[in-house]
């Protein structure tokens, strides 16, 4: 169950190896830049330069190290594992943040840039892999720039993926919040779905939240889903996991049954991040005319949905 589950998931999918062993030698770059089958993956805002033709062949936009010259972070991703990309297997890749000059020099059509939740699920497993590691050092950089021990600027180091704190001389290392994200089911095998503070009324989504210090993943959703609903569970079960960069977390899926001697305790929505809770059945998930909007498919959030819903969602559900 967990392989085939993990088939569903876009931003888990990976075929570049990240060759961690090169990362630490200081003349990486300088070697990199001098050989001409390097590519470079722009990223803008977030957002990833698609290839000249993506509406035929949804593709990254990968570029020569000569075309671009305005260069805000370098990191180096790792070389490509696809036999099936325009680029041969063995393509070494870097990560380049551009400036908002740059970005117009080389592609001034906002469109041609990506948004990874919209892109994911059309791209390969190079480009949606690299995407998802791009997107997520980036925002580690934006986010040390200055250590969170001294306060000291930090200076990039080992192939961007450290960064050291010129004051004390200790290393800093890139860090993922883990988060758990559970599908629940009653004694009806209907599905429990909550609507978020933060969205439009209609759009609702299963219960997740963060791992706490001296957590395990299977606790954490226990305490979450009671915390914002009032439902004991019994031992959630594991599904998989995904990274989600926006901007820094892994959602580790789960799927749980209702606690039988809990189960006719009433819904208690949390009133701060949940607002409304409802049990649905697979009929009111299929019935337009119940009006929800659920998560899209390039969430995990989505996979746990198809999973207990035994096949592909309806399309007019899909609404973010």
């Amino acid at each position: 169950m967990t392989s085939t589950f993990l088939n569903h998931l876009p931003l888990s999918r990976q075929e570049i190896d990240r060759d961690h062993e090169s990362r630490a030698r200081p003349e990486l770059f300088d070697e990199l830049w001098a050989d001409p089958t390097t590519r470079l993956l722009p990223l803008w805002r977030g957002r990833a330069l698609a290839a000249p033709d993506f509406s035929s062949r949804p593709a990254l936009g990968l570029l020569p190290v000569d075309r671009v010259h305005d260069v805000e972070l370098r990191v180096y991703l790792g070389i490509s594992l696809s036999t099936t990309s325009p680029e041969p297997a063995g393509t070494r890749i870097v990560l380049v943040v551009v400036s908002d000059d740059e970005a117009e020099r080389l592609e001034p059509d906002e469109a041609r840039w990506l948004n990874l939740r919209e892109a994911a699920t059309v791209l390969s497993d190079r480009d949606a892999g690299a995407f998802v590691e791009a997107l997520a050092i980036a925002g580690w950089h934006a986010s040390h720039t200055h250590s969170p021990r001294s306060g000291a600027e930090t200076v990039v180091e080992k192939g961007g993926w450290v960064r050291r704190d010129v004051e004390l001389g200790v290393e800093l290392f890139p860090r993922t919040d883990a988060a758990v994200i559970v599908g629940i089911v009653d004694s009806q095998d209907r599905i429990l779905l909550g609507s978020n503070a933060m969205w439009k009324q209609n759009r609702y989504s299963l219960l997740a939240g963060f791992v706490e210090p001296g957590e395990s993943f299977e606790a954490a959703a226990q305490r979450e889903v009671f915390e914002e609903s009032g439902v004991r569970i019994l031992t959630p079960q594991y599904l998989g996991s995904q990274p989600w960069p926006f901007p820094a977390s892994l959602m580790v899926g789960f799927y749980a049954h209702v606690d039988p001697a809990f189960a006719d305790d009433a819904l208690r929505p949390d009133g701060e991040e949940i607002l409304d809770l409802r049990w649905f059945t697979r009929a009111e998930i299929a019935d337009p005319a119940t009006g929800v909007a659920l998560p899209g498919p390039s969430s995990i959030a989505h996979a746990i949905l198809e999973h207990w819903y035994g096949g592909p969602l309806p399309a007019e559900a899909l609404a973010w």
